[in-house]
Parts: structure tokens; sequence; C-alpha cells
């Protein structure tokens, strides 16, 4: 994914600080430069780098800490606060409720991927239960509404537009008129862009906006924009008041801090990132469990969100017993993979998990990657139950590998390689040994009486170790929030 190289750049410089004997001003600013040299390289702001930097400096005071303070900790806690800080401007957008009108208007450039965003908006909140409604108001770009169109269809939205009206303003309205007969509670209006800012682009968008009244303005920005981010932003914020940003091609391998620094220009919050093509490939971009994903701390609460989202209720408790005991067999690969064809690539969800930066399982292209899932499950399928069902890699001997082969129709070399990606998972699930599962109606109690003993309970020795023992857990859970931690841990019980 986008930014993996900058989440393994500063995962790095603070594991030299961790290595480091005796943490003194040198070593400090050794790490403080090397984050800094990655941020900038990322495109983000110099004058944002230059603030983070002293910030951090301000908190981690060498001098002023007591003896025996666990300062690696303290140094980690405040590049963490840091970077949400750069990334939360600390109020929240408008958020559409489900059967209130609401009327969405987006703006971008052309070529941010404005109206496939659109859609996917608008897909996302019809899975949610609401009344969705698409209106085209770009009559500037040949194709858009054809476009628009295309894209509705295939969602089963309701849409608006017009091969015969030229002006933007009165589509809009009459659009958005319809819309609200039609009892639909989430109208959205797509805005002409243009290749660069110019005076007719944004008078245009003013004049939709002044004509519709729309409750959001969204601001979609490609995320390879670079260090013009801030700039284009800002001017868009002056011209419209944008609420929020979506940034989108999010699963390319563009740097991506730039149009991340596009939320101090806009101090609008980043609502949703997108990932990919497709109409569901589009995450809601929440602070603390992105940066935590970026530094490598791993994000609970998304991984346990998409467990709930793609495996089957009744499979639930018994795939989260199966990761509690840390047994990982090829059979329980099979399975994962078919559902990991509807969560997304292997590298995204293992991300989620702590101890494991994105940069480690880089998001590869998407028919390259389900390609090869299923090429590993057909060659699964020529697999006696008791090599499925061992735990005991001696026992894939040669004369089976050769075996499976043949069965499969596949070259050695790509049974090895299928071999090589169980171990690599294995080693991952193995991870996940010793993580009580609440039972049923135990969640609550530990929701409401969340604590340090209770957290230490919940997590594997060695992911406890990883933190940092119970004082770095202590820490961890100050900074996220105690009842915010408890929500992340909702899920384990399966009851929901």
């Amino acid at each position: 994914m986008v930014l993996a190289q900058l989440g393994g750049s500063i995962s790095r410089a603070l594991a030299q600080m961790s290595n480091a004997t005796v943490i003194d001003e040198k070593v400090l600013n050794d790490c403080l430069n090397e984050i800094s040299r990655a941020l900038l390289q990322a495109d983000v702001q110099f004058k944002m780098v230059r603030d983070m930097q002293a910030n951090i400096k301000r908190i981690v005071n060498l001098e002023a800490l007591a003896a025996g303070t666990n300062k690696r900790r303290i140094m980690q806690q405040a590049v963490f606060t840091e970077l949400c800080n750069m990334l939360d401007p600390g109020k929240p957008s408008f958020t559409p409720k489900k059967g209130k009108p609401s009327v969405v208007m987006f703006v971008g450039l052309q070529g941010s991927g404005k109206t496939t965003t659109c859609t996917k908006y608008a897909y996302y909140h019809q899975r949610k239960g609401f009344k969705p409604a698409l209106v085209c108001a770009d009559t500037f770009r040949a194709g858009a509404f054809d476009q628009l169109k295309q894209n509705a269809t295939k969602a089963k939205i309701p849409f608006y537009g017009s091969y015969m009206e030229s002006d933007p303003v009165k589509i809009a309205v009459e659009g958005v008129e319809r819309f609200r007969k039609e009892n639909c509670d989430l109208i959205i209006v797509d805005t002409s862009g243009r290749h660069k800012q110019e005076a007719a682009l944004f008078e245009e968008m003013r004049q939709v906006s002044e004509a519709t009244k729309p409750d959001l303005v969204i601001f979609v920005m490609d995320s390879s924009i670079g260090q013009a981010a801030f700039d284009q932003a800002q001017a868009f914020k002056q011209s419209v008041s944008v609420g929020a940003v979506i940034i989108t091609k999010m699963d390319g391998h563009a740097k991506g801090g730039g149009a991340l620094s596009a939320v101090a220009a806009t101090k609008s919050p980043v609502i949703f990132i997108g990932t990919g093509e497709h109409i569901d490939e589009f995450e809601v971009f929440d602070v603390k469990p992105f940066v935590s994903r970026l530094l490598g701390m791993g994000d609970w609460s998304g991984f346990m969100d998409k467990i709930h989202e793609v495996v089957p209720t009744d499979q639930q408790p018994e795939l989260l017993q199966k990761l509690s005991e840390g047994s990982f067999t090829l059979r329980l690969m099979y399975e994962q993979f078919q559902n990991i064809l509807k969560m997304g690539p292997i590298g995204q969800v293992f991300s989620m998990l702590p101890g494991f930066s994105a940069e480690l399982m880089p998001k590869g292209h998407e028919k390259e990657s389900q390609a090869k899932i299923k090429r590993y499950m057909t060659m699964m399928d020529s697999m006696t139950d008791a090599e499925l069902d061992s735990t005991n890699p001696k026992l894939m001997t040669e004369s089976r590998i050769i075996r499976i082969a043949r069965g499969s129709g596949r070259p050695v070399r790509d049974v090895m390689d299928m071999l090589e990606e169980y171990k690599r998972l294995a080693k991952i699930w193995g991870k996940m040994k010793g993580l009580k599962i609440p039972k049923k109606g135990e969640m609550s109690a530990l929701s409401r009486n969340m604590n340090v003993q209770h957290m230490s309970k919940v997590l594997p020795p060695q992911m406890l170790k990883q933190i940092g023992g119970m004082g770095g857990l202590q820490s961890l859970m100050k900074q996220m929030g105690s009842k915010e931690m408890s929500g992340m841990f909702g899920g384990m019980g399966g009851d929901r």
C-alpha cells in the first residue's frame, strides 16, 4: 500500500533507537532526523515536519525525565501522537443520518477519481441501509455522465443527469429536487473537474454549492499529487467550504504524504481512502488505527471488523478459537484463502496485526494476488486429508511434493512457493497463540471494567512483551483511551 515505505522507514528509525544502549541527545536527534527525512521524501510539507520535530523534542525532554523512565516508550508514544495530530484536525465532519435527507457535493481536479469515488461513497452507505442517489452535474468532461450512469447501474443506485442540458447548476438543482421527492436520504452531487485550478472551475463550484446548499462538501484528492497538495487543497477550501477529504489511489506506489498534508490545508478530516478500482475497495479512515498500522503496531479493530465482515457468523467463534490456539494447518489456510478473496489481499489484512508493517507485505496487483491464491488452492485440492490437517512441516517430503505437483498440473517450484507462503502465514498466526477469547456474555463486563490487568489477560504473552510489558500496555491504553481500547477488543467474544 502507498505509505508502506514511509511506515517502514519510521519503524526502522524507532527500532534503531530501541537497540541503542543509552538513549541520549545524539540518539534522539538521529532518530528524529531519520523520521523527518522519511516524511519529506513522502512529500509531507516541510513546515509540518519541522513543527512535528519541535513538538517531539519538547515532549521528550531527556534532561527533565526522571531516572528509570522508559525513554524509548515516551519517544515512540510522542511519534505516534504527533503523527495522529498531523492527520487529525480535531473536529469531526458532517455524518449523514438514515431517513433524513442529506446533500453531499464532491469537488476535485479532473483525474482524481471523483466520479468513481461518488459511486463508492454511495455504495458504502447503501450497504449501511441508506437510500442513496447520484446526480451528474459534470457537463465539462465528455463521457462523465456515461461513466456515472454505468457505475450507478452496476451498483443498483438511482442516478440523474442530462445529455442535452449544459448548465451544471440547473442539472444539480433538478436532480436534488427529484430525489428529495423520491425520499432518498443521501443525494450525492458530482461536479466538474479541470486539469488545473482555474477561475471558471471555482466559479462553477460556488454556483452549484449555492444552488444545492449541500450539508457536506467532500474534496477528492489523488494520493500521488505530491508537494502541490497543500496549495491545491487550500485553493478549494477558499472557494467552497470543504468539510471532509477523501484520498484516492492509495493502492499505488506513489509517495502519498502530500495528500495527507492536505488535512492541514483544509482543516478537514480524511473520512475515507480509496484502495483500488473496485467499488468495495473503499476504507473508512480512522486516524489512530491508520497510524498504528503505519508504525507496524497493528490495528485490532480493523482486523476483527474484517473477520466479522467476511467470515460467516457460525464460523467466527471457531476461527477465533483457532487464532488463540495458534495452530495453523494447510486446511485452515485454504479456508482463509476463500475468505481473503472477499476480504482483500493478505498483506492488507495481516498489516492490521501488531508487528507486521505494510512494508513487509506490500499490496500487490489485485489480479495477480487473486490468481496466485487460486493456484495455491488448486495445489491444495491435490493433497490428502492428513497433509491438509497436519501442523508438522516435515510431513511434506519430496515424493509428496512431486505427487501434488503432478496432480495439480503445476511445476514443483510452485508447490514449494505455496509451502513457503504457508510457513510464513503459520509464523504470523503463531503470534496469536495464547489470545484469551472471552466467552459469550463476558465481553460486556470486560468492556465496562477495562483496565491493564484485564487487557494483559486478553493479550498473548509474546504480544504483551512486544508492546513493552505492563508499563507499555498502560501507556498504550492511556494514549488510545481506555474506552476506545475496550471497543477495539469488543469484537473478540463473537457476541455482536
